[in-house]
């Protein structure tokens, strides 16, 4: 009969380290690696999610998301949170530099400016969701301003739709991008500074020559991430417009192929899309990361 002590420490150590390795390989393999292979399968098929019969429809699925308008309109939606990233890590950065030198109340604005990150993104979605409607907290302030003639409405104009939810986009995640920057800017050395400011260097001569190329990697880090955070967008734009009057994401259209209109091969097909998009741009940060070493 084996005993688990007649091995020895060595071979002991192993069994441990595979034993408690087991249950998280197992659940890894189960809902991460199997779902990501059947979603492959599927994207192949044109399967309603339902049948037990799957037919095979070859790289139809794929033409389809790529020449018909409907499906491949997701892709200038993105653009409108791709182009709406840069101003969020150029704001973000903005108040990191600012803050991290001596700023009166600093501590409050830094609060104020992280705060956004703490809140549901569903919750976020109906705070904007009355801040955007005609008689809104926007128009209100328009209104107080005398500026009411600006008076628009947001979330009905297929031409306005997707510029409202960007902001909305915007202001829930440059706190995150703001922490990091703060925290990467707050690393330098205080004694580079006095330095610098001996030889005559005023606060934009710092950021030029010091903050900047001291956090140039958390910078490109910092935007491929937010990147490919855009091409994701899901929860703001969904429970604000449900994906209407133009506004669809490529997460919200995956999900109504799927179950709303019972085309599950097709769904998979797109997100095997957005995948490859994704890890495109998680192989171009790797470069660029390891252009800097």
């Amino acid at each position: 009969m084996f005993k688990f002590s007649n091995l020895s420490y060595k071979n002991q150590r192993i069994a441990i380290i595979f034993l408690f390795s087991l249950v998280p390989i197992v659940l890894l393999l189960t809902f991460a690696y199997y779902p990501v292979i059947s979603m492959f399968r599927y994207s192949f098929t044109s399967w309603n999610g339902l049948s037990k019969n799957m037919e095979y429809v070859g790289l139809e699925n794929y033409k389809t998301i790529f020449t018909k308008p409907e499906y491949f309109s997701v892709f200038k939606v993105s653009l409108y949170y791709f182009f709406t990233t840069f101003i969020q890590m150029a704001l973000a950065l903005y108040f990191a530099t600012i803050l991290s030198f001596s700023v009166r109340m600093k501590n409050l604005f830094k609060g104020i400016l992280f705060f956004p990150t703490l809140l549901n993104g569903v919750a976020i979605g109906f705070i904007f969701l009355f801040f955007f409607k005609p008689d809104g907290t926007l128009d209100t302030i328009l209104n107080l301003l005398g500026l009411s003639g600006l008076q628009q409405k947001w979330l009905l104009n297929p031409n306005l739709i997707n510029f409202s939810l960007a902001g909305a986009s915007l202001w829930r995640y440059m706190g995150m991008n703001f922490l990091i920057f703060l925290g990467a800017i707050s690393s330098i050395g205080s004694d580079i500074y006095e330095a610098a400011e001996i030889d005559g260097a005023n606060r934009w001569h710092q950021f030029m020559h010091i903050i900047l190329p001291s956090i140039k990697r958390i910078l490109q880090l910092n935007l491929i991430l937010a990147v490919s955070g855009a091409i994701g967008v899901f929860e703001i734009p969904y429970v604000m417009t449900g994906g209407s009057n133009g506004s669809s994401t490529f997460v919200i259209q995956t999900v109504d192929v799927a179950f709303k209109y019972s085309k599950v091969g097709l769904a998979s097909a797109i997100a095997v899309v957005l995948l490859g998009i994704v890890i495109v741009v998680t192989i171009l940060q790797r470069v660029l990361i390891k252009e800097e070493k």
